[in-house]
């Protein structure tokens, strides 16, 4: 659960700071970009594979560089579905993906790496990672 947790807040973040970057996205309240975290990460766990899967032969033909635009195509549908969130268009959704996306990991990265490991032995001593 607190993962899921961590997950809607980081993209919660990473939201806010891309309608800070971007002129395009707005935000009406803050009750709108907490639930246009938490639809955004719904969309991207069921949407977005289904649309992944039903453009393979396109996303493999591009590298998978279509998945970019099906990133932007999630970020415009929950547009679409919170009143108070706005993208004003396509490439601003395109862009506003991307740097969601890659805040997104960088601030998985950090706020979900454990400390450091330890590996029990045989005999009752640890072993650090």
């Amino acid at each position: 659960m607190t993962d899921f947790l961590l997950q809607w807040a980081v993209t919660a973040v990473s939201l806010w700071l891309a309608s800070l970057l971007f002129k395009g996205i707005k935000f009406d309240s803050t009750g709108a970009l907490v639930v246009s975290a938490l639809l955004l990460g719904l969309a991207n766990a069921v949407v977005k594979p289904l649309l992944i899967i039903l453009t393979l032969p396109l996303t493999l033909v591009t590298f998978g560089l279509f998945i970019l635009v099906i990133n932007a195509l999630m970020m415009l549908l929950v547009a679409w579905l919170i009143k108070g969130f706005k993208v004003s268009g396509f490439w601003t959704a395109f862009f506003a993906g991307v740097f969601v996306s890659v805040l997104s990991i960088a601030f998985g990265a950090v706020f979900s790496a454990s400390p450091e490991t330890t590996l029990e032995m045989p005999h009752g001593n640890s072993v650090w990672l």
